[in-house]
């Protein structure tokens, strides 16, 4: 009874972990799973994991979303959060600068972006 926002190989579903932990936060549960690629590269799986009632049905059920974090994103993505994470707990916008190199995404413009401009690409 999954449900994926994004298409998944059955390689990736299947691939074993080598490290899991949970984090439990009401209705929600949080799971972080570091597994390998066929090339011994690690990465994380975050799985956010919400109990729903489907009327349809007339039980609970389990809606799932996966995030999929590859090593060469970890340092700007814990920058990221550690940056929403001081401006919900103090109110003070911390410094983000403009990265101007190629390849780079990361800036304070960020804050102009909605998720219906993303579209699919």
């Amino acid at each position: 009874m999954e449900n994926f926002n994004m298409d998944e190989s059955k390689d990736d579903v299947l691939r074993e972990e080598l490290f899991s932990t949970q984090v439990k936060a009401g209705r929600r549960t949080y799971f972080f799973d570091v597994k390998e690629t066929r090339t011994n590269e690690r990465y994380i799986t975050i799985t956010e994991s919400k109990k729903k009632f489907d009327n349809e049905k007339g039980k609970f059920i389990y809606e799932k979303h996966k995030l999929f974090l590859y090593k060469e994103d970890f340092e700007k993505f814990v920058k990221g959060i550690t940056d929403a994470v001081t401006f919900v707990e103090t109110g003070v916008k911390p410094e983000i600068p403009e990265i101007k190199e190629e390849g780079e995404e990361y800036s304070s413009s960020y804050k102009d972006i909605e998720f219906e401009d993303l579209g699919d690409k």
